[in-house]
């Protein structure tokens, strides 16, 4: 039974970090465009800086015993989506390989938030950080033996910190006892993009994780958009329909992408029935 089994936790965190400070230089260096620090360098902001916090507090640690890992960061990458696109299914693979096994590895896609209020200030197109939620949601399929909790809910406009960290933990807790525990009662709390499919003006979206269905509790719709090939995004019409989201616009008669609450705050409103807040996500490629 579980509750005979002891828990540990190694805490190897650090505020406000940058997915290259949990990197080492023989993976980072190969990629070209980061400066890595020589030994005896001033360091200003070791949470920012390449190298330093995978030195400093992960390489101490590496070696002992793990059951896998759980991962909340991204926040200070939100300016460079595209980059961390590559970065962090790279670090995951650099952990393993020092590990020596591919030991389960989960991670929170981050809360909405209002970005235009740290630096640089500015809105819109990359600084858009529904880009990296979006490249957090894709690294789904680049990481093997992984898991996303979705916290699309609970994001907060003027706190990068929401204040509803049980809702985050008991998401973790699901998703362990769901995939690395295997218990049965326990889905995994992240639903997100599967598929779409288009007919006419029409495009239709299924959605992982969600066996039994979607719900946004009896409101309508209102975060969905829908462009054609000019991917000029007008706001859609979207309905639950056999457990699908049907998007159209009459503004749109040749559908090419869908984009579900793709903003920078936004409070998620679609649902699977067991409650958890389905990811923001878009189907399309292009740049911003």
């Amino acid at each position: 039974a579980l509750e005979t089994v002891p828990v540990g936790l190694i805490n190897v965190s650090y505020g406000g970090s940058k997915v290259e400070a949990w990197m080492d230089s023989s993976i980072l260096a190969s990629m070209g465009n980061i400066i890595i620090p020589n030994r005896g360098d001033t360091i200003k902001s070791v949470n920012q800086t390449p190298t330093v916090l995978f030195n400093g507090m992960l390489k101490p640690v590496i070696g002992y015993g793990i059951k896998g890992c759980i991962w909340y960061q991204g926040e200070s990458n939100y300016d460079d989506p595209k980059a961390y696109e590559k970065l962090f299914p790279l670090m995951v693979s650099r952990w393993r390989s020092l590990w020596g096994t591919e030991f389960p590895f989960y991670y929170a896609q981050i809360a909405p938030f209002n970005y235009t209020s740290l630096p640089p200030y500015f809105s819109g197109g990359k600084y858009n950080s529904a880009f990296l939620r979006d490249a957090q949601r894709k690294s789904l399929k680049t990481i093997t033996n992984s898991g996303m909790i979705t916290l699309m809910d609970i994001g907060e406009n003027e706190s990068i910190h929401p204040m509803h960290k049980k809702e985050g933990g008991e998401r973790f807790a699901y998703l362990v006892l769901n995939k690395t525990y295997e218990q049965k009662g326990f889905l995994i709390p992240g639903p997100t993009l599967d598929t779409m499919t288009i007919s006419g003006n029409v495009a239709t979206i299924k959605i992982l994780n969600a066996p039994n269905g979607l719900t946004s509790f009896g409101k309508p719709l209102q975060q969905f958009e829908i462009a054609g090939a000019d991917k000029n995004f007008f706001p859609a019409q979207a309905v639950i329909s056999q457990g699908k989201i049907k998007v159209s616009s009459p503004y749109v008669s040749n559908p090419v992408a869908v984009r579900y609450a793709f903003k920078d705050f936004i409070v998620g409103e679609l649902f699977n029935t067991e409650g958890f807040p389905v990811s923001s996500f878009r189907t399309d490629d292009w740049d911003y």
